[in-house]
C-alpha cells in the first residue's frame, strides 16, 4: 500500500511554525473541501476589498493569505493586463486555487507556497498588496508588513480585510456562548496571531505606520455572514468548524450533546429567506507604500 506523502510545509518564521503546521494539516485540508461554503460565508465582504484597493488593468498584485484564492481570482480579473500572485503556507488550499483559476480560464494568476512574513520578494516587484482575511495570523505582524512593504513600489497600496473584535461579531459570539456550555471561556486576545490579529485600530495604525505604509486608514464594513441556506444547513458547515473541536474539547459526551443542540437551535433562529445570516463587523484596511 502506498502512503500519501504529507504536505510539504515551506520555511518559516518561527513564530509561524504552528500556522504552518495547521494550514497542511486537518485545518487546511477541512478548508480546502468547504472552499465553497468558507468563501460564500463572507462573500458579502469582497467588493469592499476590491474597491479598497483601486486595482488598474496592468497592475502587479500580490494576495496575501489567498487561501483556495476567490480574492486572487477577483484581482485577476481586474488586472486583466496585469498579474496576480496569490501565497500561502497551506499545499491544500493553493492546490485548490489553482485548480479553480485554471478552470476560470484565468492566465494572469501565480501561486506561491512561502511564510510572507520572511519570503524574498522582488523589491518593489508589485503595484498593490491585499489580503482577504488572510494576514491576522502573522507571529510578528511588524517584521511581516515590513518585508511586505519592500515588494511593493513606492505609491503602491494596501487593501486588506480583517475581522472587528469578537464582540462585534455575532456569528462567533453566538458559536461561543451555545458552546461554553457554562465554562468561562478565555477572551481572544486582540493582535494575537488568529481572526482578531488586526482588530484593534491603534494597534493596525502602529504596525502598519512602524513597517513603512502611511496614509493608513480603517473603514467599517458591517455585511452579515451567511452560515447556511437553513438551519441544518448551517448546522452541517458550522458544526465541522475547527473552532467547534476546539471549543468541545473537555466536555463530557452528554455536555458535547446537549452543546451541539443548542447550536443547531441557535442556528436555526438566524434563518430568513437569504439563508442564515448573523451580524458580522470586519474593518477594510488601505494604506499606501
Amino acid at each position: 500500500m502506498t502512503v500519501p506523502t504529507p504536505p510539504r510545509i515551506p520555511v518559516v518564521d518561527a513564530l509561524n511554525a504552528d500556522q504552518a503546521s495547521a494550514w497542511n494539516g486537518e485545518e487546511g485540508a477541512d478548508w480546502a473541501a468547504m472552499a465553497d461554503r468558507y468563501d460564500a460565508a463572507s462573500a458579502r465582504y469582497d467588493a469592499h476589498l476590491i474597491a479598497g484597493a483601486r486595482i488598474a488593468p496592468d497592475d502587479r498584485v500580490l494576495d496575501v493569505g489567498c487561501g483556495a484564492g476567490i480574492s486572487t481570482r477577483a484581482a485577476a480579473l481586474v488586472a486583466v493586463t496585469g498579474h496576480v500572485t496569490g501565497i500561502d503556507l497551506s499545499v491544500p488550499l493553493l492546490a485548490e486555487a489553482r485548480r479553480r483559476s485554471e478552470a476560470a480560464g484565468l492566465t494572469n494568476t501565480s501561486f506561491v507556497q512561502a511564510d510572507a512574513q520572511i519570503h524574498p520578494f522582488e523589491p518593489e516587484g508589485y503595484d498593490v498588496v491585499i489580503s482577504r482575511f488572510g494576514a491576522m495570523f502573522f507571529g510578528d505582524p511588524v517584521a511581516a508588513f515590513t518585508n511586505l512593504a519592500r515588494a511593493v513600489r513606492p505609491g503602491g497600496r494596501l487593501a486588506l480585510l480583517a475581522w472587528q473584535a469578537l464582540a462585534r461579531n455575532e456569528w462567533l459570539l453566538l458559536i461561543r456562548r451555545t458552546l461554553a456550555a457554562g465554562r468561562s471561556l478565555p477572551e481572544p486576545l486582540s493582535g494575537a496571531a488568529g481572526p482578531f490579529g488586526l482588530s484593534d485600530p491603534d494597534d493596525v495604525r502602529r504596525i502598519l505606520t512602524a513597517a513603512g505604509f502611511e496614509a493608513v486608514d480603517l473603514t467599517e464594513v458591517q455585511e452579515p455572514v451567511r452560515l447556511g441556506a437553513d438551519g441544518e444547513d448551517a448546522f452541517g458547515f458550522v458544526s465541522r468548524l475547527g473552532v467547534i473541536r476546539g471549543l468541545l474539547g473537555g466536555l463530557d459526551e452528554d455536555a458535547r450533546q446537549a452543546a451541539l443542540a443548542a447550536l443547531r437551535e441557535g442556528l436555526a433562529a438566524h434563518a430568513t429567506p437569504d439563508g442564515v445570516l448573523l451580524g458580522a463587523s470586519g474593518w477594510l484596511i488601505t494604506g499606501r507604500r
